[in-house]
């Protein structure tokens, strides 16, 4: 496997010995992992698989990877996201034995993995997107996690994405998505008047065209940069939130900033509602406080209705220190363990670990 090694970022010491599986990452920051005896050997990220090089240091990863496994018969199971189109996805399918993992499901796998966590945890799954059943968009979820096997217990309330895809680049387009969830519509085209584009935003929205909903708490962060002027047009995903991040000096939960509904989801539209209109640094600190605080007591219901003490962290969001460290103290003060992410990363690059060993329990439990 000439060369490969230099790629090998990282290797986690496993409690046993495996059967042999490949986790084959997603799409943005792809990496790559083989379980292999009592070792999983986590590659670098081939890079966001939109471009050509990332797809052809991908294959390169993969190639050497297969040559350390010693060829693919030897893997008993490729493991890959729910999303159809990735590239990752199409060459598991394509090596065949492929298994589908759901992508926040295998954010959490990981950091419980890392941690030797046996048995159920909370998870709480916090990025830009992630497919779930049904093709839906999914990004801050509550999950009950053991192994290969996960219940959704919520998520957060629905913000409609104008535009599609576009809208993780132009925050100003989840700010007019927030003043719709308010009913606020009406007031689209004068928040946001230096984009020609708001006018048509509400009616767009109205209709359900090319506005699909979505549960990412990555949005919710545009949806709030968007609200406080904060970089309405990012030159990257994530550019914005990092900007309100660093206005948040002094982090305040604002009360009644949300509710938990009884169907499991959390609802911050009254946070957003106090975003409109607010100065950016003020905004930034109020959103930080409301957030930490709403997503401690969403998790901390979730232990009282399901007894578990344990939550792990994971998806990009966890990024975010102030956001993070806020809600850790908060479940910790509580009495609650709390797992993150430390060898690996929170985000995409992390998720293959995860996969892998999501199919090494699918693999065990059918014996």
């Amino acid at each position: 496997m000439a060369g490969i090694t230099d790629h090998i970022e990282t290797v986690i010491d496993l409690p046993q010995t495996y059967p042999t599986v490949l986790g084959m990452g997603a799409h943005l920051k792809a990496s790559l992992c083989l379980i292999q005896g009592d070792k999983a050997y986590v590659t670098q990220p081939a890079g966001d698989m939109e471009t050509l090089e990332a797809v052809e240091l991908y294959e390169q990863l993969l190639a050497g990877v297969l040559d350390q496994a010693g060829g693919a018969d030897r893997i008993e199971v490729f493991a890959h996201d729910l999303h159809r189109n990735f590239h990752s996805t199409q060459r598991a399918e394509a090596l065949g034995k492929s298994l589908a993992v759901q992508h926040h499901h295998a954010h959490i796998v990981s950091v419980a993995a890392e941690h030797r966590h046996d048995g159920p945890l909370l998870g709480l799954a916090l990025d830009g997107f992630g497919l779930g059943p049904g093709d839906e968009s999914w990004g801050g979820e509550l999950l009950l996690v053991e192994g290969h096997a996960y219940d959704r217990l919520g998520h957060l309330s629905r913000l409609a994405q104008p535009g599609g895809d576009i809208a993780a680049r132009e925050p100003w387009r989840m700010g007019a998505a927030a003043l719709q969830a308010l009913g606020r519509g009406a007031d689209i085209a004068t928040y946001f008047a230096d984009h020609e584009h708001a006018a048509m935003l509400a009616q767009m929205m109205d209709r359900g065209l090319n506005s699909p909903e979505t549960s990412s708490c990555g949005r919710l962060f545009d949806a709030a940069c968007g609200l406080l002027h904060v970089r309405e047009v990012a030159d990257f995903e994530g550019q914005a939130p990092m900007e309100l991040e660093a206005l948040a000096t002094a982090p305040e939960a604002l009360d009644n900033g949300w509710a938990i509904t009884p169907d499991g989801q959390l609802d911050v539209r009254a946070l957003l509602a106090a975003l409109v209109g607010k100065d950016a640094a003020a905004g930034a600190n109020a959103f930080h406080g409301t957030l930490s605080a709403a997503l401690a007591a969403w998790v901390l219901n979730a232990r009282e209705t399901t007894g578990i003490n344990t939550v792990g962290f994971g998806g990009g969001c966890f990024f975010n220190a102030v956001m993070a460290d806020a809600l850790s103290a908060r479940l910790q003060a509580k009495g609650m363990d709390v797992l993150k992410p430390t060898r690996l990363s929170p985000g995409d690059a992390g998720l293959s670990f995860g996969q892998a060993m999501a199919a090494v329990g699918e693999v065990l439990a059918e014996g």
